[in-house]
């Protein structure tokens, strides 16, 4: 297991501070504003520590409020809005300096039998073994000199292998363009059997590309263009089981861009096809003058 997956694990065991108050911090490096997977990721941990154990979360819907401040602690505070015979409802705000930066409703359900079946096919690409990593292509991409290398190539907690053109390529290379992305990924360790931990890493995992959909299509990229952007709203379902410790293919596509936003979509497949993840962003992206 990496240091960088070691901190993660470690920044999503939150500290109780009282009943339905939970307590995170963010990683200690320079960055200027927490990155939403990781508070999406918190929040939903929070929540789950208020759920029976035998319901498993199936959707969530988040709206980002305001930039989280990596500096101090974030307060996730839980209302829990509904426990029925089924379905249990929870919504949580996370605050700081006394201020909602984020609020999350999530809904977890008992496991039950029902009609079955998926209309999404799994896109049919290169093997994860046969892609090299995503810091091994920045690599090439930024070269030795860049001010962005140590940024875009520093080790992540989640191994991802893009089969697809990255936003550098494509700034520098306009027959790169596309809306669409797909990317291979897993947590590079053996996880606990947890349901809940393999949830809460794919909902930190889906922030990390599904907006640069968006810059695919017009050849810009973050460090490469002069941009400003942030994440609005974001919604996942889970349809069944997986592990993110084997290889997921996340499939994304962007159907507009438009006043300022950008909407993406994506599908988390498992290696045998299986559809497990759905998710849907909105993020503000702005071009501003060079």
């Amino acid at each position: 297991m990496n240091e960088a997956l070691k901190e993660l694990l470690d920044l999503l065991d939150l500290e109780q501070i009282e009943l339905d108050i939970y307590r995170g911090r963010s990683p200690e490096e320079r960055i200027q504003r927490v990155f939403g997977g990781q508070v999406a990721a918190q929040a939903l941990v929070a929540a789950g520590r208020t759920v029976p154990a035998d319901r498993d979360v199936h959707s969530l819907h988040a709206y980002f409020i305001r930039p989280g401040d990596p500096a101090i602690p974030i307060v996730y505070n839980v209302e829990r809005v509904r426990d029925g015979r089924s379905f249990t409802t929870r919504r949580v705000v996370a605050v700081q300096h006394g201020k909602a930066i984020f609020t999350m409703s999530a809904s977890f359900h008992v496991a039950e039998s029902g009609v079955e079946h998926q209309a999404a096919v799994m896109p049919q690409v290169a093997a994860p073994e046969e892609l090299p990593t995503i810091q091994e292509r920045m690599r090439e991409v930024v070269g030795e000199d860049s001010p962005w290398r140590e940024w875009l190539t520093r080790p992540r907690p989640v191994d991802s292998r893009y089969v697809t053109p990255l936003t550098w390529e494509a700034h520098r290379d306009p027959g790169l363009r596309g809306a669409e992305t797909n990317v291979w990924f897993r947590y590079d360790a053996d996880l606990p059997d947890d349901p809940l931990l393999h949830v809460v890493l794919a909902a930190y995992a889906s922030d990390f590309t599904l907006v640069d959909t968006v810059l695919l299509a017009h050849g810009l990229a973050w460090g490469a263009s002069n941009l400003s952007g942030a994440s609005l709203d974001h919604a996942m379902w889970f349809h069944r089981p997986f592990r993110v410790d084997d290889w997921m293919l996340y499939a994304q596509e962007s159907p507009w861009s438009g006043a300022a936003r950008g909407l993406a979509r994506g599908q988390m497949f498992t290696r045998s096809g299986d559809l497990a993840v759905s998710v849907v962003q909105e993020a503000m992206i702005r071009v501003l003058e060079p």
